[in-house]
């Protein structure tokens, strides 16, 4: 008998299913292939964005080159009056005290720029790069890659205290961005592009691939996968093969110390690293304190920068050296030729211009002044402590990085590249945890979070392997399972499911025939339907499901892989059968799925003891 045809919808299972196939009953409940498991999810995929990384590689070098270039250029045109890209010192700008006039100037341009080209040129580069990913399907915006290196330079070439590399990464990960976006790629795949232009880009400027890949992996990437680290890996290593051509070859700042971790020398190292962890969260609150008091001012945000340009320039007033990215304070300090009255003006006036000015939204980076600002730190600890100043700078730049930046890692691995010293690696690593873990029992957020979080966004930057990955569906499943008879007709489902006879009923049943095989499932939205439409009488639910495989997991696959088919086919009770014959062992829900979560959080609270003197258990 035909049905009418308002009646002929399948059910919500039933049309969630894929396209029909002619095998039986017992084929119709293996939905697919027995799959082998492996350590990575990599495909070969991966070789297209492989190919494309040297493209976003040299990119991400040129746009480094070009950025300098630039920086250089409004120096010399803001200080001097000249058209060059010669190195110069701010301090012999002939303009004397209207130098002061210069950061200004500078800043108005870049809230002029801010207010009528795009807003995303404001800030560090780095948060609004992870925003870019974590929000924006990493689409950056033509313009962004355009007005983003030229706000900076103009930012830092008007003598802002800021680092070249926040804006490098943004304008590397634009264009990593623009060239994906040009292709048919997912979204993961332009993430994985953006980030290799991105870390092109640090490598460019600073001679540091290795740490250019970590900070890819604990800033950027939120992840770690062979599908975003082998072309992420690949775009740097391309950087730092043009590198030589484009800039000075070797390390940016050579350095050679040794310390001895024996003894007293670990615990100063420490103490190093647990200065350089308060000295980070003092810099945070500064800045954004900074920026909550320009929130609370009664003017348009576009004049905000121009604020933070008088502050810099009275700054530069007290020491120029606090002026610009600083590449000269830091081989200073390293070299310890500072006086420690010096160290101790730059570290003040550096600190207070620069969070003035971030707060006040001016374009800039954070790398470099925390080089700076932990250097500083180190050497004035270093007066004090055995071994040279510049030893104790070092590991203050690199504590003050790691800990601010919530990347121990990258910034151990950073120091030593950018000074080629492999010896000072241990305690590097040293200083660097300890500040970290000043900072992250200290701080929620950190300075790059921070800004994500006052957009309304969470960030979690803690990487574990997914546990739907480590459980099988056998571990979560319900059985016995309670079933209806594929006999059974749609009158008498009706009344099994409306009926109180006191035993609660679920929202759904697996339907079996008279071989035990499962014929789809029946849920009480398919009863609504058939009390509302009606159904020809005599009709059975093996023949409202005759038609398609339905979805069904296995006991031995892994519940990430369910997990996802059922949220593709927008089904939350699937039967769960044997590969072999499809026989019916099982069931799972979403609350099943739970149970997962569950498992993990309990390991996480749940404290045992299991060994007690004795040899009791």
């Amino acid at each position: 008998m035909s049905r009418p045809a308002d009646q002929a919808a399948p059910s919500r299972a039933a049309s969630a299913r894929p396209a029909p196939h002619p095998p039986g009953p017992a084929d119709r409940a293996v939905s697919r292939p027995v799959r082998i498991l492996g350590d990575f999810t990599v495909d070969p995929g991966v070789l297209r964005l492989v190919a494309m990384a040297p493209i976003v590689g040299t990119a991400g070098t040129a746009a480094a080159w070009v950025l300098l270039q630039l920086i250089a250029l409004v120096t010399n045109l803001a200080y001097f009056g000249q058209l060059s890209t010669a190195a110069v010192d701010l301090g012999q700008s002939p303009w004397g005290i209207a130098a002061a006039l210069v950061p200004p100037a500078g800043c108005l341009i870049i809230g002029l720029m801010a207010r009528y080209g795009s807003e995303k040129i404001r800030g560090h580069g780095i948060p609004e790069a992870i925003e870019a990913i974590l929000i924006g399907s990493s689409r950056i915006q033509p313009k962004v890659a355009i007005l983003k290196p030229l706000s900076s330079a103009i930012s830092i070439g008007t003598g802002g205290p800021f680092g070249a590399e926040g804006p490098i990464i943004m304008t590397g990960g634009a264009l990593g961005s623009l060239f994906a976006q040009l292709f048919h790629l997912t979204a993961a795949e332009r993430k994985t592009l953006l980030v290799a232009g991105a870390a092109a880009g640090m490598t460019a400027i600073f001679g540091t691939p290795v740490a250019a890949v970590l900070l890819a992996v604990e800033l950027l990437l939120f992840e770690w996968k062979p599908r975003s680290l082998i072309p992420v890996a690949t775009a740097a290593i391309v950087a730092a093969a043009w590198r030589p051509l484009a800039f000075d070859a070797g390390p940016l700042f050579a350095f050679h110390g040794m310390v001895d971790l024996s003894g007293p020398a670990l615990a100063a190292v420490i103490g190093v690293g647990i200065v350089a962890g308060l000295g980070s969260g003092i810099l945070t609150a500064l800045v954004y304190g900074f920026e909550d008091l320009f929130e609370k001012l009664p003017i348009h945000w576009m004049w905000w920068p121009v604020l933070g340009g008088v502050a810099i320039g009275v700054g530069g007033l007290i020491d120029p050296a606090a002026l610009g990215v600083g590449y000269d304070s830091i081989r200073a300090l390293l070299a310890g030729s500072l006086s420690h009255q010096e160290v101790l003006r730059l570290l003040i006036v550096k600190a207070l211009i620069w969070s003035i000015a971030l707060g006040s939204g001016t374009s800039g980076g954070v790398l470099a002044p925390l080089l700076i600002l932990g250097g500083a730190l180190g050497a004035l600890e270093g007066l004090v402590l055995p071994g040279g100043t510049g030893v104790w700078a070092l590991l203050g730049m690199a504590a003050m990085m790691g800990g601010t930046m919530r990347s121990p890692l990258t910034a151990a691995v950073f120091a030593v590249e950018l000074t080629g010293d492999l010896a000072m690696l241990p305690a590097l690593l040293a200083a660097c945890i300890a500040a970290y873990a000043v900072t992250v029992l200290l701080l929620k957020r950190s300075i790059l979070t921070e800004k994500i979080a006052r957009h309304g966004h969470h960030v979690l930057r803690e990487y574990i392997v997914d546990p739907f990955e480590l459980t099988r569906v056998a571990d979560v499943m319900v059985a016995p399972v309670d079933t209806l008879p594929a006999a059974m007709t749609v009158q008498d489902t009706i009344a099994f499911f409306t009926s109180d006879a006191g035993q609660p009923r679920h929202k759904s049943y697996p339907v079996v025939d008279a071989a035990g095989q499962v014929a789809g499932m029946v849920a009480r939205a398919d009863v609504l339907r058939w009390t509302v439409a009606g159904w020809p009488h005599g009709t059975t639910l093996g023949e409202t499901l005759a038609d398609g495989p339905l979805l069904a997991g296995h006991p031995d696959e892994m519940v990430g892989r369910l997990a996802d088919r059922m949220a593709e086919a927008d089904i939350g009770r699937v039967p769960v059968t044997r590969r072999e014959d499809g026989t019916l062992v099982g069931i799972v829900a979403r609350k099943d799925l739970l149970r997962v979560r569950a498992k993990l959080r309990s390991e996480e609270i749940e404290r045992a003891r299991l060994l007690r003197p004795g040899g009791q258990r």
